[in-house]
């Protein structure tokens, strides 16, 4: 008998913290024309002579820092993410990765041997970027035409302010922010400058201004920065907050991203008296390299270094009970 189910993507790990796997990994997230957004030759060029050379040891090392026993804490977790929603759900419920595994090949055939004619396609990515929830969804909707053309996909709309998806946030949060703090930062995962145009429907909001993101336009449907600040507008009347600010981090290259960066926030909130600093990343709903490592090492290292004594990273949604209902909702939301 036929029935519904949910298909969950997320962004991908290496296959282990081999520079061979980092580096194969690396490839496929880096040649993808969503996400380093220039002709294929210069594209090939950059990543083949500049970037893989050298990247796939650094990174290699980061991996190694934040590895599990049990593999990658961003699969791992979401793995565990996936048997709890369909605990939650009593539906069929996969899991894939836009770059490497588990494939969306094998959740898509998984769900039609499990008798799913129509699912729920959940990005775990609550905004809109263009390499990160369009890249997901043109990929599993390209497979989906390959390897299941019967199974029918509806696509969840991004979740950035979504009232159960905000208070999952803050309720994950509390803990950390009732410990005592001094300064909350969001830090958000940054995008070219480029990407916001390019994703401007009108051609002429994103970026024409300082206060664009507060200025009503149809472009604020696909425009990351803005739903950004939607989500951190939301949290903060939730949860009452007052002492609080925004930062985007793991930019690459040179051409200008969205600031300010979080690798200068982080000690110039230091040096500006700030002693104990919480920082929340709402774009990851899972701990991954970004957020442990980048944020939860590197990041303290800054702070400490720059006069701050009291530094904590506040853990992703994870598993968070209020996450998985907030999923569900999405999910039966989706499915109508």
């Amino acid at each position: 008998m036929s029935q519904d189910g949910v298909l969950l993507i997320n962004l991908g790990s290496p296959d282990s913290t081999a520079v061979g796997d980092v580096r194969r990994y690396l490839r496929e997230f880096l040649m993808d024309p969503r996400v380093l957004d220039v002709a294929w030759p210069i594209r090939a060029l950059v990543v083949n002579a500049f970037i893989l050379p050298k990247r796939p040891h650094q990174s290699a090392e980061a991996y190694e820092k934040i590895w599990t026993p049990e593999g990658s804490p961003l699969v791992v977790t979401s793995q565990h993410v996936r048997q709890a929603l369909e605990a939650e759900l009593r539906l069929p419920v996969e899991l894939a990765m836009r770059y490497r595994l588990p494939s969306a090949k094998e959740a898509l055939e998984n769900l039609t041997q499990r008798g799913v004619r129509r699912a729920a396609l959940i990005p775990l990515f609550p905004h809109f970027a263009m390499s990160s929830f369009e890249t997901a969804v043109v990929h599993v909707m390209a497979e989906q035409k390959r390897w299941a053309p019967q199974l029918e996909l509806r696509t969840a709309a991004p979740y950035f302010d979504e009232p159960n998806y905000i208070q999952a946030l803050v309720d994950s949060a509390s803990p950390s922010l009732q410990s005592g703090y001094d300064h909350l930062l969001f830090s958000f995962h940054g995008i070219p400058e480029r990407h916001l145009r390019k994703s401007d429907p009108t051609g002429k909001h994103c970026l024409a201004c300082a206060n664009c993101c507060e200025t009503p336009s149809p472009a604020h449907a696909t425009c990351y920065k803005a739903q950004c600040l939607r989500t951190v507008a939301a949290f903060a009347a939730k949860s009452g907050i007052k002492r609080y600010s925004v930062a985007f981090q793991s930019r690459l290259g040179r051409d200008p991203w969205l600031r300010p960066y979080t690798d200068y926030e982080i000690p110039r909130l230091a040096k500006e008296g700030v002693r104990r600093l919480r920082v929340i990343c709402p774009a990851f709903v899972s701990d991954c390299l970004e957020t442990i490592e980048e944020i939860g090492m590197r990041g303290r290292e800054l702070f400490l270094e720059a006069g701050g004594t009291d530094f904590e990273l506040i853990p992703c949604l994870n598993e968070h009970p209020a996450w998985i209902q907030a999923l569900a909702g999405i999910a039966q939301k989706t499915l109508g």
